[in-house]
């Protein structure tokens, strides 16, 4: 571990060398590598999270670009998750960083996260979001939902059969929009890692049992407290 490389934040207080060590350790699975993905990942590799696990299916379009950050018009045509390996690891040489050209689907998703020490949801649909959701609670594996659209986003920390599970507050699948600019899925996706780097670390208080919703038009923050559901299909 380069300890120069992360001089400025080993010197927060109640932060130091041993969450950098616990950063260093730890295995993350970024299930999505656009507006939000680009973030996410970004922001984890120069944290200094010791291995990535970076998942999307797709090619790089030219209406990516307004917000997926990890990418230029020189990688169009190209595997986002090919780019994004390369990309992080020129970031970074002091982490482990795999790319994997895959949809996620039924028949993948456990084998996937399964060494993961936290799942983060870079996802545009909620019918993957909900398989994940399932999986991530047979498997007891923490899950950092995210979600974006226009303006606006939502961001809650999971974890299983202790705070409410994504189908808990969401029962029915949310019709995808596709109207999106670049700013909302980069602080969303800020606000994940940030989510995920306090977990990994035990540093501060992380979104358990609470959906944090964004207006930019308003430039607000809300919080609200969420309760699981009984009578869950997932978790109850």
């Amino acid at each position: 571990m380069d300890i120069e490389r992360y001089r400025r934040q080993i010197a927060i207080p109640g932060f130091g060398i041993e969450a950098q060590k616990k950063l260093s350790r730890a295995r993350v699975v970024i299930l999505g590598l656009g507006g939000l993905g680009s973030a996410v990942s970004i922001y984890l590799t120069v944290a200094g999270v010791g291995h990535l696990k970076v998942v999307d299916r797709d090619k790089i379009e030219k209406n990516n670009l307004n917000r997926q950050i990890l990418y230029t018009e020189e990688d169009l045509g190209k595997w986002k998750a090919e780019v994004a390996e390369k990309r992080l690891k020129e970031m970074n040489s002091d982490i482990e960083v795999e790319g994997l050209r895959e949809e996620i689907n039924e028949d993948n998703i456990r084998e996937l996260i399964r060494d993961a020490d936290a799942v983060v949801d870079c996802l545009d649909n909620f019918e993957t979001r909900f398989l994940v959701n399932r999986a991530v609670v047979e498997l007891n594996k923490p899950f950092f939902h995210g979600a974006c659209r226009a303006f606006y986003g939502q961001v809650m920390t999971i974890i299983p059969r202790v705070t409410p599970c994504l189908r808990c507050i969401f029962p029915e699948s949310i019709p995808k929009d596709r109207s999106i600019i670049g700013v909302t899925a980069g602080l969303i996706g800020l606000i994940e890692a940030t989510e995920v780097i306090k977990y990994l670390t035990g540093t501060g208080e992380c979104l358990y049992g609470k959906i944090l919703i964004y207006d930019a038009t308003r430039m607000s923050f809300d919080i609200i407290e969420v309760d699981r559901n009984p009578d869950c299909e997932v978790c109850g």
